[in-house]
């Protein structure tokens, strides 16, 4: 997805893309992005309402979400992270499924599938 340098008009399916990336690469942006992105998107407060919040202008805030989410996509990019991420919880589902359809008594194979879940999201 390309950043649009209009956010004020982002979908819904695009402001949730933007808080899925945003759960990825948090950390990875200053202070001050966090909390505007967290104003905007999590909290669905106006431009207006974070530039009184944080006493500076709305073009300062309207900058700081575009260079934020600007930033978001290129982590993305690089790493596909939330990606890799979406592509893995399917495959993990159709393994389910096919142990479910397949294997429904083998709690043996279930518990260890189920470890290896857990594993790889506690790593």
């Amino acid at each position: 997805m390309v950043c649009s340098k209009n956010w004020l008009n982002h979908e819904f399916s695009e402001k949730n893309h933007i808080n899925e990336l945003f759960g990825f690469y948090e950390k990875l942006l200053t202070a001050k992005q966090q909390a505007y992105l967290r104003y905007y998107f999590e909290n669905d407060y106006s431009i207006v309402e974070i530039a009184e919040a944080e006493a500076v202008s709305r073009q300062a805030v309207s900058d700081n979400i575009n260079r934020a989410v600007e930033q978001l996509e290129k982590y993305e990019n690089a790493l596909h992270l939330q990606v890799d991420f979406v592509k893995r919880q399917a495959l993990e589902s159709e393994v389910e499924q096919y142990i479910e359809t397949h294997y429904p008594n083998d709690n043996v194979l279930k518990l260890l599938v189920q470890k290896l879940l857990t594993t790889e999201i506690d790593n």
